[in-house]
């Protein structure tokens, strides 16, 4: 079996996207580390917590949330842990499980943080676009993650309707 080439329109959309995904975690990066001394990854993992009920997850399921393997997540927490950012312990219902959860500090760092991360996806990403361009994006995301996310972890589906109370994207 032949393998189809892309041909130039198609190109030019994929080097285009694999730009974006190249620089735009490095732009995150840099706004975090200066605003809060957090890499991105750590962002998303407070974020996580921060959405969980009582701000709390087995290990397990924050590694699927956020797309780590256990070794790198037990490395962040343990990172975040040492900043009073999460705490682990040992999981009520299965002895055999650590939990992680959000400190009220962690919150805090949180509602600190998340404007300048906001402002820094609006000035670098949201605002580049026309509202119906932002429409399109989350329609080719989704799309996307149809195909590479299929169980939906990352992309927010099947979650409540009910207003998020972090501030991860929203308001503090």
């Amino acid at each position: 079996m032949t393998t189809p080439w892309l041909d130039d329109d198609q190109r030019q959309a994929w080097v285009r996207l694999a730009a974006v995904l190249e620089l735009l975690p490095g732009v995150l990066d840099s706004q975090l580390r200066r605003d809060a001394g957090l890499t991105h990854f750590e962002y998303f993992t407070l974020a996580s917590l921060s959405e969980a009920p009582d701000r709390t997850w087995r290990m397990t399921t924050l590694a699927r949330r956020t797309n780590a393997t256990l070794p790198r997540l037990s490395h962040v927490v343990r990172r975040l842990e040492d900043r009073g950012l999460v705490e682990r312990l040992p999981c009520p219902q299965d002895a055999r499980a650590t939990n992680a959860r959000l400190t009220a500090q962690g919150w805090q760092t949180l509602q600190e943080t998340a404007p300048g991360h906001v402002a820094t996806v609006r000035h670098h990403v949201i605002d580049a676009l026309d509202p119906e361009q932002v429409d399109q994006l989350a329609d080719i995301a989704q799309a996307i993650l149809g195909r590479i996310d299929p169980e939906g972890r990352l992309s927010m589906t099947g979650q409540s309707a009910e207003p998020d109370p972090a501030p991860v994207f929203n308001e503090a």
